[in-house]
C-alpha cells in the first residue's frame, strides 16, 4: 500500500479521530513502509497508538475491514490530495492535527496562494455587508484569496464579494464534497466549485454533525495569514476561529461594532484582548506590501 492510499485509508476508517489520525500521519512521512504487507502496516499503526495512549481496537477492527474498503473505493473516484502533496499548502500542515487528507472540486492551486480569512455571524446585520464591502476592495482581493466557511451570513457574503470582483474565494465546509450546509447556500457553494475551490476534510455523504465544524474552523484558521472576524456574539464559532488562528501566529484582526449590539461583543472583546481593530482595507493591507 503506497504512502497516499494509506492516508486516505486511515482519513476513511474510524475509531481515532484527528489527533490519532495527525500522529499517523507524521510517521508515515518517515517510515520505509512501501514493502511491506497491509497487516505489517496494521501492526505497526496500532502500535503507536498504544504507545501513545490512544484509542485503537476500532481502528484495528476495522481498518482491512469489507466496509471501509468500499468507502476507499468510493472516495477514489473525487479528487484528493494528502499531507503529503506537493499542492498541499505548508502553513496547513504546521498546524496543530492539520487534516491528512482534503478532498475538493475546483482549483487545487489556489489553495497555496496568500490568503485571508473572514468569519462571523450567521444571523449578521446590514453592518455586515458594509464592513465587507470596506474591507475587501479591489485592493485586498487582488493580493488576497478570500478563505470562509460557506455558512449562512458573514461567511457567504464574502465569497459573494469575491466572486462579484472575479477574484479568488475557497469555501471550506463540514459536510462531504456532496453536500450543503446550510441548503440555502448551496448556489453559492455550486458556483464556487465551478470558478474557485471548495475542500473538505470529510468524505462523500458525511452529514453536517455539530463537531465537523469545530474541526472545520482549524483549516479555516490554518490556510490564512491573516483572520477577520466580522460580527460575533459573545460565544461564538468565530471567536473559537480566532482563537485558534492566533495559537497558529496568524494575525487576527476584529471589525469594532455598537457597545449595544449583542452582534458586536465578542468582536469588541477581542480588540479589548489584544487583536488589532479593522477599520478599512489599509488596516489589512499593513505589512502586506512586500
Amino acid at each position: 500500500m503506497d504512502k497516499r492510499n494509506l492516508l486516505l485509508r486511515i482519513k476513511l476508517c474510524p475509531g481515532i479521530g484527528i489527533k490519532g489520525e495527525a500522529m499517523l500521519a507524521h510517521w508515515i512521512k518517515h517510515a520505509s513502509i512501501e514493502a511491506d504487507s497491509d497487516v505489517s502496516i496494521l501492526n505497526q499503526l496500532t502500535v503507536i497508538l498504544k504507545k501513545h495512549h490512544l484509542k485503537y481496537e476500532r481502528f484495528e477492527r476495522c481498518f482491512l475491514s469489507d466496509e471501509v474498503n468500499k468507502r476507499v473505493d468510493l472516495n477514489q473516484k473525487q479528487h484528493w490530495i494528502t499531507i503529503l502533496d506537493a499542492e498541499y499548502p505548508q502553513q496547513l500542515a504546521d498546524i496543530y492535527c492539520p487534516p491528512i487528507v482534503l478532498f475538493f472540486v475546483g482549483d487545487v492551486t489556489i489553495l497555496k496562494t496568500r490568503s485571508i480569512s473572514i468569519v462571523g455571524a450567521r444571523q449578521c446585520t446590514n453592518y455586515s455587508i458594509a464592513a465587507i464591502k470596506s474591507i475587501l476592495t479591489k485592493r485586498v482581493l487582488k493580493r488576497f484569496t478570500i478563505v470562509s466557511g460557506l455558512a449562512k451570513g458573514v461567511d457567504c457574503l464574502s465569497h459573494q464579494c469575491a466572486l462579484a470582483n472575479n477574484e479568488r474565494t475557497i469555501g471550506v465546509i463540514g459536510t462531504g464534497l456532496d453536500g450543503s450546509y446550510p441548503s440555502e447556500c448551496m448556489n453559492i457553494q455550486n458556483e464556487l466549485m465551478n470558478t474557485n475551490l471548495v475542500v473538505s476534510e470529510y468524505p462523500l455523504g458525511s452529514k453536517p454533525l455539530k463537531y465537523h465544524f469545530v474541526e472545520r474552523n482549524r483549516i479555516i484558521a490554518g490556510l490564512c495569514e491573516k483572520l477577520i472576524v466580522v460580527e460575533a456574539k459573545q460565544k461564538s464559532g468565530s471567536l473559537i476561529t480566532a482563537s485558534l488562528a492566533l495559537s497558529e501566529n496568524r494575525d487576527v484582526f476584529a471589525v469594532p461594532g455598537n457597545i449595544t449590539s449583542p452582534l458586536s461583543i465578542g468582536c469588541n472583546q477581542l480588540i479589548a484582548s489584544g487583536a488589532r481593530p479593522c477599520l478599512s482595507d489599509n488596516d489589512v493591507l499593513e505589512e502586506s506590501l512586500v
